[in-house]
């Protein structure tokens, strides 16, 4: 069994800001604009409106009340998952979410998505590295994700043992930054 590493959010922030000798791979880009004017670069939330694949996502921010925190100034590390991967979850999960007398959960799921600071996929796949396999990620929920590399990829499990792979690194934000999940990670 590969060592556990265990880190805070805090930490992995600051190895975020470290440089790292590892280069992700990136999947194609799935409709980001990577031409974003240096002046203005959208934050977290305008970004995953102007994706085209995000829609549920951002439905979700909204109706749990995160637009201005994930809006704010930061910086966080959000792993989007796509529209499909909302899709993938059992038929009326979503629907039952969006719920307003489900709040709180849906706030739980959603901040299950989110790590303190801006992390970079170099980051991830060193931690990983590290941690001889395996890295144990805190999220703003207060729940951790298991990160692995298989087939160069960074995949995620969550608390419920689903598995979930980032499709998309990187994207940069004003406050942060997205990595594209083809999934959706659920909490314990």
């Amino acid at each position: 069994m590969p060592k556990m590493t265990k880190f805070r959010a805090a930490a992995f922030a600051a190895l975020a800001a470290m440089g790292s000798l590892t280069v992700m791979t990136h999947a194609p880009a799935l409709a980001h604009d990577h031409k974003q004017s240096a002046k203005h670069t959208p934050d977290i939330v305008a970004t995953a409106k102007g994706t085209g694949v995000h829609g549920t996502l951002v439905a979700a921010v909204q109706a749990a009340g995160l637009v201005e925190t994930l809006s704010g100034p930061g910086p966080f590390t959000v792993f989007a998952p796509v529209d499909s991967g909302f899709a993938a979850l059992p038929a009326g999960t979503v629907d039952t979410l969006l719920k307003p007398e489900n709040k709180a959960t849906l706030t739980k799921v959603l901040t299950y998505h989110v790590v303190a600071g801006k992390v970079k996929a170099a980051d991830v796949v060193k931690l990983i590295e590290a941690g001889g396999g395996t890295a144990m990620i805190d999220t703003l929920a207060g729940q951790k994700l298991t990160a692995r590399l298989v087939g160069g990829k960074v995949v995620i499990t969550d608390a419920a043992g689903r598995t979930s792979t980032v499709v998309q690194t990187d994207v940069k934000t004003s406050n942060g930054v997205i990595h594209v999940t083809d999934g959706v990670f659920l909490p314990a």
